[in-house]
Formats: C-alpha cells, sequence, structure tokens
C-alpha cells in the first residue's frame, strides 16, 4: 500500500515534466514573431516596388505565421492547464477559451488550425502556379484534402464518443 501511494504520487508529479515543453513553446513563439516582423519589414520596404502578386503572397506568409502562433498559444496554454496545473489568471487579462479546452477539443482545434494553414499554403502554391510543376501542384491538393478529411474525421469520431460528456 505504501509504495502504491509513492508511485502514484511519483507519477501524479510527472506531469511536471511538460512544463518546460511548453515553455519550450514560447521560445518558438518568439522566434515566430521575429520571423514576422522580418516579414512586415519586407513588405514595407518593397511596396511600390513589388508586384500586387508577390505583395500577396508575402502577406499571405505572415497570416500562416499569425496562424502558427495561434496555434502554439493555444496548445501551450490549454496543453497546460490540462496536462500540468491550473492557470490562476485572477486580476489579470485572461483568455475567454482558457480552462474550457479538453484534450479532444484541442486536438480538434489543431486539426482545423492545420487545415486553415493548409489552405493558405495552397493559396501561395495556386497563386505562384506558373512556376510550380502541375504534378506537384496535385501532390499539394491531396495532402491538403488528406488534411481535410483528417480532420472531418476527427470531429466526426468526437462527436461520436465524446459529446455527451461535455457540457460546453
Amino acid at each position: 500500500m505504501m509504495l502504491e501511494r509513492f508511485v502514484e504520487k511519483l507519477l501524479f508529479a510527472s506531469r511536471w515534466l511538460l512544463a518546460p515543453l511548453y515553455l519550450g513553446l514560447s521560445l518558438a513563439l518568439v522566434a515566430l514573431g521575429l520571423k514576422f516582423f522580418q516579414e512586415a519589414w519586407h513588405v514595407l520596404s518593397h511596396a511600390l516596388s513589388s508586384t500586387e502578386a508577390d505583395m500577396v503572397l508575402t502577406v499571405l506568409a505572415m497570416i500562416d505565421i499569425v496562424l502558427v502562433g495561434s496555434l502554439i498559444v493555444m496548445v501551450m496554454f490549454s496543453g497546460y492547464e490540462n496536462f500540468v496545473s491550473r492557470i490562476d489568471a485572477a486580476g489579470t487579462d485572461t483568455l475567454g477559451w482558457l480552462g474550457k479546452l479538453d484534450a479532444g477539443t484541442l486536438k480538434l482545434k489543431v486539426a482545423a488550425s492545420i487545415v486553415a494553414i493548409s489552405s493558405i499554403h495552397l493559396l501561395r502554391v495556386f497563386m505562384d502556379a506558373h512556376q510550380v510543376p502541375n504534378d506537384k501542384i496535385f501532390w499539394y491538393v491531396v495532402l491538403h484534402l488528406t488534411f481535410v478529411v483528417s480532420a472531418v474525421l476527427l470531429g466526426v469520431l468526437d462527436r461520436i464518443a465524446f459529446a455527451s460528456h461535455r457540457s460546453h
């Protein structure tokens, strides 16, 4: 009985091993921020000399970066809350969804974000289609459709298996 209690406490405490990983995601967010402002500088410094297509492609890259950054924040906060500890946001700005995302909902949001990111990447490929071989475009479309079908199937499975357990 004493050994069992020790093992259970040790296992429960091991969740804190995830905390440095979530902190590491914040470093990735800083790197994305730097890349975003590099792209913003590129847009501003070449605004008059760029073609409309080049400008749109660069702005789409910036949108891509923002979506990935939002995905990182979502995974960082909800993962920490679900698997490590509740975040005490008393007295500070709080996020409306904080504390409401369980692991299943987080998976669906990640899948939807991946579809959105893939859509933007595919749009960038289409805008530059004259320079991309047709077989490569085909595989981009197949990959995007794979993401879409996967996200839909995750949603259907989640609804079948867990919808009755959720209150929101």
